[in-house]
């Protein structure tokens, strides 16, 4: 045997070595974790905001080392309104969403902003995972590239005020810069109210409340105690005039890397962070109206029925009813 053949073979022999090894090491470096970056104006103390923790925990349960859930609170990643845009474009992963956002993009989503329309939570749940909601989402994926996965309960909007002031109809909201956030269709609902709506981000809402850029702002009662509005505020009407969702999406880029495995897991974690987040929010806003009143605060009742009226006739005069799409309104209607 020559030593050019015996250095062939040396050659191969440690080539092969080489390549064993790779082959041994390959899975470890394989396992690269799939980043879910998760962006939300909430507030640590909210139930939207822990609900994020319950997703992160049922993904690392049931897919351990998958994936690398980064939980961004108080719209420090992304400002509110703009995640959408966000994840069409690749830059975000998850967020919770709101019809009035979808809106922007679907004008007929539009009918879900409507003050009066959702009843309640259980009706909320039965809407939007029937088939009605499945319709809604198709039509999103297609013209947002995100994929809702759930919707989350926010609570029963109500009006928060800085002074008390006598409220029965919404002819008594007249002149009231009543904060709402920033897109047309929060406007109008604001508007709608009898009110004079003023456009300002969540994370401004508590400063403008102290020094009176605003005379009052409204949200669900749990989200008044998580962001402390009611250290800057006297009063509490209980208009009940949006029954409020999140709904939970994911980019369509996101959602189309993942295998099917993968993508009923995080189906799991969505259904268990909404379930966490409607449980809790539901039993803690029966608790809250005695809160507030032993925090100092007036809480009243106004006349819901002219409130009712009053606001169901601004949208179907407005021109956001000639866009909804055609039979909508009486098929949620008839949901029961």
């Amino acid at each position: 045997m020559t030593d050019s053949t015996i250095s062939s073979i040396r050659r191969r022999a440690i080539l092969g070595g080489v390549a064993a090894l790779g082959a041994s090491a390959l899975p470890g470096f394989a396992q690269t974790k799939t980043v879910l970056r998760i962006s939300t104006p909430a507030v640590p103390d909210d139930w939207h905001g822990k609900m994020w923790t319950v997703f992160k925990e049922s993904l690392d349960k049931s897919a351990p080392g998958e994936f690398d859930v980064q939980i961004n609170l108080n719209a420090s990643l992304f400002k509110q309104g703009t995640e959408p845009a966000a994840m069409a474009r690749g830059n975000l992963e998850l967020a919770a969403i709101s019809a009035q956002d979808i809106a922007k993009i679907l004008p007929e989503y539009g009918v879900f902003t409507a003050g009066y329309l959702i009843r309640d939570p259980d009706h909320q749940q039965k809407v939007f995972n029937g088939p009605i909601g499945a319709e809604m989402y198709k039509a999103v994926a297609e013209k947002m590239d995100v994929q809702i996965l759930g919707i989350g309960y926010l609570g029963s909007r109500q009006v928060n005020l800085r002074e008390v002031k006598p409220v029965k109809t919404p002819a008594d909201l007249k002149g009231v810069k009543l904060r709402m956030p920033g897109s047309k269709e929060w406007l109008f609902l604001g508007e709608a109210l009898g009110a004079t709506p003023t456009p300002l981000a969540f994370g401004e809402v508590y400063l403008g409340l102290k020094t009176g850029t605003i005379d009052g702002q409204d949200n669900p009662l749990p989200s008044v105690r998580a962001a402390k509005f009611y250290e800057v505020t006297k009063q509490i009407v209980m208009t009940s005039h949006l029954t409020d969702g999140i709904f939970i999406a994911i980019s369509t880029k996101s959602w189309n890397a993942m295998n099917a495995a993968q993508k009923q897991k995080v189906t799991a974690a969505t259904q268990a962070a909404v379930a966490y987040n409607n449980e809790n929010r539901i039993k803690e806003e029966a608790q809250l109206v005695d809160f507030f009143k032993k925090e100092g605060l007036t809480v009243t009742t106004p006349d819901v029925d002219a409130f009712r009226k009053t606001v169901q006739a601004a949208y179907q005069n407005s021109e956001y009813a000639k866009i909804w799409p055609k039979g909508l309104v009486d098929r949620v209607n008839a949901v029961k």
